[in-house]
């Protein structure tokens, strides 16, 4: 009986000793202005305590203990050790808002014990991959070559721990975004798999990894997209999004059945693709200042036409942003929708419940819209509605499908929009397509003597016919080619710019509509105006050194 009352007085004794600590902190978060919490009676949040690193954490005799948005609490023993202060510059440098509070000992081993708890897996659920973890952040930071992203994947297929996969699609996605790539593609083969980013426009293989590993990326993509896990042999589409620090990133999700499996893209829509001032798109100065003045009229219609990919939304989008105002309303018809601009009412087209970008437009209509933007005019009756929606005080921009400028003329008149209508609905019709920049840090010069006959032959025949014209013309002979270096990854190449035809209505086109819409006889009008032609103003950036005649080969016809 004597020693459980000797043990019971010991008890209170620690117990006393406890609170005293405690008040004595208390005292001291006064003394310094900050706040006090006792971890004891607190629920640790393991995101919080996972956002400093556990032996940062010790070394600084801290912990995170609770985190609401962007909002961290931190528990510090004394917010005077130097440490503290560079945690807290760190986790501010990251745009979160650093509450500090003073903690007992005891209570900062409990925080501790926690860590043990901590899985650096995404956050994963249908709809949504929450990529919180500052030390993962931290190492997708440094994501700054193809190599980096190999080794890191690598590292991480390579791993065997239970949350690998959760790793794996986070590294890939964020590494991915991190390189600017567009597109993620992950393909199944007999006896392995690969990846490969889209950069530039250019697939670019990353690395490959086995059959097994496959399957449950295949499951955790379909899972988070909202896809069926059991549907195998049809094509699925789906989408979800990445929650990151400063901002919230679109993944499409695509999967098509092939030999050996699941074919899986993902199309990372990064918000920085359409921040790209329309200055920066690679209009001429003269194009850009018609094109400032096209979008500031009050109606009219502007079409902008080109392939998949060749970055007809983003020039659209560049002019949408341009004219983007309190004082105008502006709806969009898209699909999907893509990127999100303030201010801007963006509506999605659901074929699935008849919703197409006819009754969109017919429903934007009745809105009393300023500007509509259509994804892209593809029917008859699309068509006629544009047009007259530009004859009747609104401002409509939208895509169509033709080769050419010239080609808008024609394809309008296959929609069953009459010439009449055209002449006084078109304002301007645009081509366009993306050519990949030479890399300013190691672009070499060549001479054009040193080309080969054939080369020299075809840059000839564009050049007679802009002297033709007396516009335009360079004034140099040396051109330049790709080398590659580790700023271009060794591709030779940084970023995109566009090339671009456009044809503006005025009297003369309105006389020629009466008689015409041929596709060679528009091209030969716009010509005489002296508007550049895709060919020529690839030949001009090539000369102004942003391109090369190999990107040129590769994206349009210089034959022809």
């Amino acid at each position: 009986m004597v020693q459980f009352k000797e043990e019971k007085q010991l008890v209170r004794v620690r117990q006393m000793k406890q609170r005293q600590e405690e008040e004595l902190v208390k005292m001291l978060a006064r003394k310094h202005g900050v706040g006090y919490v006792d971890l004891q009676t607190v629920p640790i949040n393991t995101d919080a305590l996972k956002l400093v690193p556990e032996d940062r954490a010790k070394s600084a005799r801290m912990a995170g203990f609770n985190l609401v948005g962007r909002k961290l609490a931190l528990a510090v023993v004394s917010p005077l050790i130097p440490q503290v202060a560079d945690e807290v510059k760190r986790l501010q440098d990251k745009k979160y808002e650093v509450s500090v509070y003073m903690t007992s000992k005891k209570s900062l081993e409990k925080a501790w014990s926690r860590y043990g708890d901590i899985s650096y897996a995404v956050k994963t659920e249908q709809g949504v991959i929450d990529i919180s973890s500052a030390d993962i952040e931290d190492v997708l930071n440094g994501v700054t070559s193809l190599e980096a992203a190999h080794n890191m994947l690598t590292q991480a297929l390579a791993s065997k721990e239970a949350y690998r996969i959760s790793k794996v699609i986070e590294l890939i996605l964020y590494a991915g975004y991190a390189l600017g790539a567009s597109d993620v593609h992950i393909e199944p083969e007999e006896e392995k798999v690969n990846l490969r980013y889209r950069l530039d426009g250019i697939l670019t293989n990353i690395v490959s990894f086995d059959l097994a590993t496959y399957q449950r990326i295949l499951s955790r993509i379909k899972l988070t997209a909202g896809l069926k896990l059991n549907v195998r042999e049809n094509a699925q589409d789906g989408r979800f999004s990445i929650k990151m620090s400063d901002t919230d990133i679109e993944i499409r999700t695509s999967t098509l059945p092939d030999s050996y499996g699941e074919s899986i893209v993902l199309r990372i829509l990064d918000p920085r693709a359409i921040s790209v001032p329309i200055e920066e798109l690679g209009m001429s100065s003269e194009m850009l200042e018609v094109m400032n003045h096209e979008i500031g009229k009050p109606n009219g219609l502007i079409l902008n036409t080109g392939p998949t990919g060749s970055g007809k939304s983003t020039t659209l989008f560049g002019f949408l942003k341009g004219i983007a105002s309190p004082q105008i309303k502006i709806i969009t018809i898209e699909n999907p929708i893509e990127y999100h601009i303030p201010g801007v009412t963006q509506t999605q087209i659901d074929h699935a419940k008849g919703y197409t970008f006819l009754s969109g437009l017919r429903a934007a209509l009745r809105q009393d819209p300023d500007v509509i933007m259509v994804g892209e005019i593809r029917d008859e009756e699309t068509a006629k509605i544009a047009a007259n929606s530009a004859l009747t005080g609104h401002l409509v921009l939208s895509t169509i499908h033709t080769n050419s400028a010239a080609g808008t003329f024609a394809r309008l008149v296959e929609l069953g929009v009459s010439p009449e209508t055209m002449a006084v609905a078109l304002n301007v019709a645009l081509a366009q397509r993306l050519v990949r920049r030479l890399c300013k840090h190691c672009k070499q010069e060549i001479s054009f003597n040193g080309l080969s006959d054939y080369d020299k032959k075809i840059i000839i025949g564009v050049l007679d016919k802009m002297f033709e014209r007396e516009k335009h013309i360079p004034q140099t002979d040396v051109l330049y080619k790709a080398v590659g270096c580790s700023e271009c990854n060794n591709s030779g190449y940084k970023g995109r710019l566009g090339l671009f035809e456009m044809i503006r209505m005025d009297e003369e086109l309105e006389a020629l509509l009466k008689t015409t819409t041929a596709e060679h006889d528009i091209e030969r009008a716009m010509h005489e105006k002296g508007n550049l032609s895709l060919k020529e103003d690839g030949i001009i950036k090539m000369f102004k050194g942003v391109t090369t005649l190999q990107e040129l080969y590769r994206v349009i016809d210089l034959e022809g």
